[in-house]
């Protein structure tokens, strides 16, 4: 039963995560956490800094961490797939209706109007892995007493140099690790 939950709830992801990895991530996270219950939202914020680093597409990193946390190697294949197939037959679809309609006007406006849509999907995943990160909660949880200042510093002092130092983003994931590591393992937190 948890397999068959886990394939339909990535089958769900892959159809409704428009617009690339980063908007898959609330999705996985009402499907995972809020509705199954697979899940913390502690291990499902550890799920997606994995994801996040492990090179390819985080949905699919995030489908398959999800998957081998629950229900080991069959639950992989599983979520993958579950989550690869909506978006391969949606691809080969609009392919073909797209180069026999590309030049109706009627498609431009239905794309130009899927753009903010995107960025709104993309824009709540950010915040969602912010408010992760900074108080270990969701949005809508936040108590501003609870916040953790080790993380709020991290990120104040990566995005300043990231902005201001135009340093490679690898570098500050890297140094980031590094920087908390230390101050966790001087504290005694670890």
């Amino acid at each position: 039963m948890l397999l068959v939950k886990l394939f339909f709830s990535f089958i769900w992801v892959g159809l409704f995560s428009v617009g690339g990895g980063y908007a898959a991530i609330p999705l996985i996270q009402e499907q995972i956490v809020t509705i199954h219950k697979l899940m913390t939202m502690e291990e499902f914020s550890d799920l997606v800094t994995v994801a996040e680093m492990t090179p390819g597409p985080i949905s699919i990193n995030s489908a398959t961490f999800v998957g081998m946390r629950t229900a080991g190697v069959y639950g992989v294949l599983l979520c993958t797939v579950g989550c690869i197939i909506p978006s391969f037959c949606i691809c080969l679809t609009l392919a073909h209706y797209y180069y026999k309609y590309r030049t109706v006007s009627g498609v431009q406006i239905v794309l130009g109007s899927l753009r903010p849509a995107v960025v709104a999907l993309i824009a709540s995943a950010g915040a969602s892995i912010l408010m992760l990160g900074l108080f270990q909660a969701e949005l809508h949880d936040i108590v501003f007493r609870h916040i953790r200042i080790v993380e709020l510093g991290i990120f104040i002092g990566a995005l300043v140099i990231l902005r201001k130092y135009k340093v490679n983003a690898i570098t500050i994931i890297l140094g980031s690790g590094i920087v908390g590591t230390l101050v966790y393992g001087l504290t005694g937190a670890i």
